[in-house]
């Protein structure tokens, strides 16, 4: 379950934090400036440092924040869904719909961050990305328990099948600033993998 701190964070951090967002809206991270964001958000550049260890971890912090999020709309979605195979659908939906309309939380996350080793150390990755993982492989584990889908393929590849394909579907869009056409996407999506894993 998706876990979000209840904890006040000060004026300043959470300034500094959106306007890195707002900054990510309209150029790409390595182009950004830790001045630009002080600038942005109003405050000394010194107090990025006073949060922050240095530009990356304000990413990780910030797509931490977006990513918790996101799962507590998919938890929402989930709410009253019943069989595997429906609720899959329901988190391809609720990814490609949130990859859509979050393009700041996308861009973060297929764009920005995979070529940085540390982003593997973040808690982004070892609490959030872990935590979507964890979600649609007990979802697989239940359907194959209820004989919905095949037991004769190995849970892990069910489900990096489901996140690489939800992850291609969205990267050109995200790249070239296109519409995701969610509804569309999840049907093909949807009619392709499940014809391969279900009974």
């Amino acid at each position: 379950m998706a876990k979000t701190s209840t904890r006040k964070l000060p004026p300043g951090r959470l300034k500094i934090a959106r306007a890195l967002k707002t900054l990510l809206g309209k150029k790409d991270f390595n182009s950004i400036t830790t001045a630009e964001i002080a600038k942005t958000a109003g405050v000394t550049e010194g107090l990025i440092y006073k949060y922050f260890n240095d530009k990356r971890d304000l990413l990780f912090k910030v797509l931490l924040e977006l990513f918790e999020q996101f799962l507590l709309q998919m938890e929402k979605d989930l709410k009253g869904v019943e069989g595997a195979l429906n609720k899959l659908r329901s988190i391809i939906q609720s990814t490609l719909f949130w990859y859509d309309q979050q393009r700041v939380f996308t861009r973060i996350l297929l764009v920005e961050v995979r070529n940085s080793p540390d982003f593997f150390k973040s808690d982004a990755y070892q609490q959030c990305v872990r935590d979507y993982s964890k979600i649609i492989m007990d979802i697989i584990h239940e359907g194959i328990d209820l004989d919905e889908i095949r037991k004769d393929i190995k849970p892990s590849v069910i489900r990096q099948v489901i996140q690489g394909s939800v992850e291609h579907v969205c990267l050109p869009a995200i790249i070239f600033n296109r519409e995701i056409a969610v509804e569309t996407a999840t049907e093909d999506l949807c009619c392709t993998i499940f014809f391969g894993i279900q009974r």
